[in-house]
């Protein structure tokens, strides 16, 4: 699969591309109960690693053709 977010790059709260994961609220919600990719927390400022960002997209993959159906 090819990487949503730029391996190579960081980023910060604000930053659109995050938008394509949730907005800062979600964002929020997620680390404060210990979910969604990780981060790194330096003072107040949050900042995500794009190949964390990576990882946990293709962690959170769903493919239809595997689900159990009912």
């Amino acid at each position: 699969m090819p990487d949503l977010f730029n391996p190579n790059r960081s980023y910060v709260l604000g930053d659109q591309e995050l938008d394509l994961i949730g907005d800062r609220d979600k964002l929020a919600q997620w680390r404060h109960k210990s979910m969604g990719p990780a981060f790194y927390r330096l003072g107040r400022k949050i900042i995500y690693r794009g190949t964390d960002l990576n990882a946990w997209a293709e962690a959170n993959r769903v493919d239809p053709g595997k689900c159990e159906q009912r």
